[in-house]
């Protein structure tokens, strides 16, 4: 069994290499830019880590692996372009560089090279792979219109549930996704996978509550990020939802107030409220109760605990983070 550091040093190792032709310069070199600035590859050593959870790693996780991390970077790519954003992981993004026109080329040609890498997997489980990785695809695209949804709405008039619903589509289903896509590969039964599914699906979650409260409660200088970045741009996060919940009367009407200004104490004043409605104490709960339930569906996995070890393992890297 390999730990989850180990097994991201050897996918970065591989991954690394040139992915894309040469020519024409401008589309794969757009391509490449996304890949060259880094990230944590959490996605495609799931998929060697569902893989290992039932035997030893097979050369087709490799390319499960490489699949999903293009897919996710291309997702990134076009993301950007419809949120105007300027940076991403602090280097400025595609369609910055090369335009709009070029950025969508490439993210459309990432995509391709996603199916180029699973289509040299075996053909015994090619046809099962597919399924859940399209079913991933078109579920990422679904909960990405819904946040374009939601940004549309006030946050008074979104419904927890469905902000909920939106980030597990839009996160949690590709992390599932992964690591399910590994097991197959691994020759896990359907309720294995099932319950591998539940585990990855549940900790997407958690990770998203973990970097709400971060954006809000973090310290700068490990989260990476100006302190508040959510609260500056009205973004509507888990404890936003929850405070409109929990505050009183006087509190609600303070934070109303606040989103529709931007005083220089913004955050300031925001956070105190989140305080006083005690809604930094209900995400610490929030995130352990979806954190609990990604544990049951690991410990109901029919395989021995010391299997399981690696997944636990990253779990709590991923749910105590401080960046």
């Amino acid at each position: 069994m390999h730990s989850f550091q180990e097994l991201i040093a050897k996918f970065v190792k591989q991954f690394d290499e040139q992915q894309f032709p040469q020519q024409p310069a401008t589309l794969y070199n757009a391509a490449s830019h996304i890949l060259k600035i880094g990230g944590k590859r959490i996605r495609p050593v799931l998929a060697l880590m569902g893989n290992e959870l039932f035997d030893e790693i097979h050369a087709d996780a490799w390319h499960a692996g490489n699949a999903v991390e293009l897919f996710h970077n291309f997702t990134l790519i076009h993301d950007d372009i419809m949120d105007r954003a300027p940076l991403r992981r602090n280097n400025p993004t595609v369609h910055t560089i090369y335009g709009d026109p070029a950025a969508i080329l490439a993210g459309d040609v990432m995509l391709v090279y996603v199916y180029e890498h699973l289509n040299k997997v075996q053909a015994r489980y090619k046809h099962k792979l597919l399924s859940v990785f399209n079913r991933a695809a078109i579920q990422v695209c679904e909960g990405q219109q819904l946040d374009m949804d939601l940004e549309g709405m006030e946050p008074g008039q979104v419904n927890y549930d469905d902000y909920v619903n939106m980030i597990a589509l839009k996160t949690s289903v590709l992390l599932a996704a992964s690591l399910q896509m590994g097991a197959i590969i691994g020759g896990g039964s359907e309720g294995n996978q099932s319950h591998l599914y539940n585990f990855g699906r549940n900790i997407g979650i958690a990770f998203q509550i973990q970097d709400d409260y971060l954006d809000a409660f973090g310290d700068p200088e490990k989260f990476g990020k100006k302190q508040g970045g959510d609260i500056l741009a009205n973004k509507k996060t888990f404890l936003l939802l929850k405070a409109l919940e929990l505050c009183n009367p006087a509190q609600l009407t303070r934070l109303k107030e606040l989103l529709g200004s931007s005083p220089d104490d913004k955050v300031d004043q925001v956070l105190q409220l989140f305080h006083d409605c005690k809604v930094d104490a209900w995400a610490e709960k929030e995130k352990e109760r979806f954190q609990q339930q990604a544990f049951n569906n690991l410990e109901d996995i029919a395989v021995i605990s010391s299997r399981k070890k690696p997944l636990k393992e990253l779990a709590d890297f991923l749910l105590s983070r401080q960046q």
